[in-house]
């Protein structure tokens, strides 16, 4: 990550995003200023990755589908931000390495456990945030972005940090464990969405 690159990228989106959406940003103090850290979020806008990384006081280091970095202009630029691409046609060993390693380097990756956008709230999540969890002893924090899917109409967006969360068992945790935490997750999730009205 270019940390003057992405610096100067946050700024912007902060810029942007508070002239055409009033951007607003709720409880940022729950944000972790340091250590591993997973910010697992809602997706229903292509707007998502950029609101979460402006609102959050941290970078934030995102896993993204490999399509996108085959685009000009845009696959260099999420390189620049820290971005590394997964493919998400089947289970991406490679990536999974890179975000514990990222994990283990005390950063904060980004995360949309649903793994693609969902407008209505009912997509399954995938247990990639629980798997990493354990995997690293990241602490879990939960996000809801509202707002993005009606950019085009100019409404305000916002974005709620939740509570922190730790899915440490100080044992292997079973395929049940990681339904369980994401369940848990995911309810966490859509509950902060009370706070955007």
């Amino acid at each position: 990550m270019n940390r003057a690159f992405y610096a100067f990228s946050r700024a912007v989106v902060r810029l942007v995003f508070r002239g055409l959406w009033r951007f607003r940003i709720i409880d940022a103090a729950n944000v972790p200023r340091d250590g591993a850290l997973i910010l697992a979020c809602n997706h229903v806008s292509y707007l998502d990755p950029p609101a979460l990384g402006g609102a959050a006081p941290r970078p934030v280091t995102y896993m993204a589908k490999q399509e996108l970095f085959r685009i000009p202009v845009l696959g260099p630029v999420i390189t620049g931000l820290g971005a590394f691409p997964v493919d998400r046609s089947r289970g991406d060993v490679a990536a999974i390495r890179t975000a514990v390693g990222v994990l283990k380097t005390g950063a904060c990756l980004g995360i949309f456990p649903e793994g693609t956008r969902n407008t209505d709230g009912t997509g399954k999540a995938q247990m990639g945030v629980a798997l990493l969890a354990s995997l690293s002893g990241a602490t879990v924090l939960p996000a809801y972005v509202a707002g993005t899917a009606q950019a085009k109409r100019l409404s305000r967006i916002t974005v709620v940090f939740g509570e922190p969360l730790r899915f440490d068992l100080g044992r292997k945790a079973s395929r049940e464990d990681l339904a369980k935490w994401t369940d848990d997750l995911m309810e966490r999730i859509y509950a902060l969405r009370e706070k955007t009205r």
